[in-house]
């Protein structure tokens, strides 16, 4: 009971609460802006929490993470442009919405999406986390290749009505995932001796182009002098019903565990997690043809998602001082700057400091409700009320200036705009663009961790369907190859 009172007292410090409470403001701020994510947030803060208790500190990078994360759906749902990598998948369903004049419903089923996925994935660090940390470590190179075609198997469920476009979407995504240095070799692929593509290409640099600009180029070609009114944006508070609350509710659950499972895996990610859980959604739905069109199932699932992936992440980090992702590996720069040593021993040396994170990353994703809304709909949806002439270049240049800060070279800003205007090709010609980006995210992964399980056992193929994880994986997989086609023959059986 002392630690509890402890670790209540710390957090609930005027310190550590305002912290929370202004990080979560910037937060949502950070994603809302195309470019700009929680990681080069996160960054730029560290050095600046030397001289921070380090439950301000720690309670700055969950204000910043979680809002952030659900600020990413902020302009994917108004303008169609993914504020950070995890919410592409909410533009699938969110834009539709908001061009019928749903931008409010919509922008709520998000916030409170991304609250309870948030929620939950805090309710499993604090309670299962070290159980789920260790079972990671059953985790080799097999089962993270099988976890990667896991993710590409949705392909099918994203490639829309033309199966041939989607296929050549996807190995696009495949091929543009090879550029720059082979992790295990070192060679050089399609640089073409440019020093500048050994790195690869950059993932959001990549995202921006083919989400942002499209739209953009659409809005300049429709030379809109007025804008929309307050009345024709609809922005007045939506009432969702109990019912469809009540329907939202598998979908909540199931993604919950989708972000959680991906979160603990070191190497996976939000994005990872919004496509699983939309892809879940989609296959479990009554109307899967709905999907794509505006169904508020598919940004409940996705922002559920991508959020539960949030404290999850922390799991392998705090427990065995193996960062989930990015942001992870951020905290566990923090806890070393303070002096702090992450795994194990950090339970027992600093069980109220840990305690104390833990219950932070719990209430910025509650905070979420408060902040979140009243962000998205008091604030940036306004930016739908400026007239296009104005919406245009303002958006390139928060686009151009995001971009280039990433890496600080011109460079990026031309695969941008190169991205970009693939992009409105590609829609022109209906070409699905979901699949260029899980094939850009999951390719390298599964390369990589198919070699390095194949020289694990010196070329014995067996190796990567003989292990019980990986066999449990891969029939997974399998499962979700044959659904859509035995969901098909069923449906035909029925018309017949």
């Amino acid at each position: 009971m002392d630690i509890v009172t402890q670790v209540l007292s710390g957090v609930f410090a005027l310190g550590p609460v305002a912290a929370m409470l202004g990080a979560s403001i910037l937060g949502v701020f950070i994603g809302a802006l195309p470019g700009l994510n929680p990681v080069m947030a996160i960054a730029l803060l560290l050095p600046l929490t030397y001289s921070m208790e380090p439950l301000v500190a720690l309670g700055m990078v969950a204000g910043i993470y979680n809002g952030s994360m659900y600020g990413g759906a902020i302009p994917a749902i108004l303008l169609r442009i993914p504020g950070t990598p995890a919410a592409i998948a909410t533009t699938f369903d969110g834009y539709p919405m908001a061009q019928r004049g749903e931008a409010a419903r919509a922008l709520k089923i998000a916030c409170w999406s991304s609250a309870l996925g948030g929620t939950a994935s805090a309710i499993a660090l604090m309670t299962i986390g070290p159980i789920l940390a260790r079972a990671t470590l059953a985790f080799g190179p097999a089962e993270y290749f099988w976890i990667a075609m896991f993710g590409m198997a949705s392909i099918g469920v994203l490639v829309g009505s033309d199966a041939a476009k989607g296929l050549m979407a996807a190995t696009l995504g495949l091929l543009l995932g090879t550029v720059g240095l082979d992790q295990l070799s070192g060679a050089a692929r399609f640089t073409f001796d440019q020093v500048w593509l050994l790195s690869g290409l950059d993932l959001i640099v990549i995202l921006v182009g083919l989400y942002a600009l499209p739209p953009v180029i659409a809005l300049a070609e429709s030379a809109d002098l007025k804008g929309l009114s307050a009345a024709q944006l609809k922005l007045e508070p939506a009432k969702v019903p109990w019912s469809e609350i009540r329907g939202f509710v598998p979908t909540w659950i199931r993604s919950s565990l989708i972000g959680i499972g991906v979160g603990i895996l070191p190497g996976a990610g939000g994005n990872i997690a919004a496509f699983l859980s939309y892809n879940a959604a989609k296959s479990a739905s009554d109307d899967p043809d709905s999907f794509g069109k505006g169904n508020p199932a598919g940004v409940a699932a996705a922002e559920c998602g991508n959020n539960a992936d949030n404290a999850a992440s922390m799991i392998p980090a705090l427990t065995l001082g193996i960062p989930g992702n990015v942001v992870a590996a951020l905290v566990l720069g923090a806890l070393l700057i303070h002096g702090l040593q992450p795994g194990p021993q950090l339970f027992h040396q600093n069980p109220s400091l840990v305690g104390g994170f833990m219950v932070q990353m719990l209430l910025t994703s509650l905070l979420i409700l408060a902040v979140g809304g009243a962000a998205a709909t008091k604030v940036f949806a306004q930016v739908q009320r400026l007239p296009g002439v104005l919406l245009v270049p303002t958006i390139l240049v928060l686009m151009a200036v995001g971009v280039y800060v990433i890496n600080g070279r011109i460079v990026d800003l031309w695969i941008m705009f190169a991205a970009g205007l693939a992009g409105y090709v590609f829609e022109k010609v209906n070409v699905p663009l979901a699949p260029i980006v899980l094939g850009l995210i999951l390719g390298p992964m599964a390369e990589q961790n198919v070699r390095r399980a194949l020289l694990i056992s010196r070329g014995d193929v067996t190796e990567l369907v003989t292990r019980p994880i990986s066999a449990v994986i891969a029939l997974a997989t399998l499962g979700l190859i044959l659904l859509p086609i035995l969901s098909a023959v069923s449906r035909r059986r029925r018309r017949a």
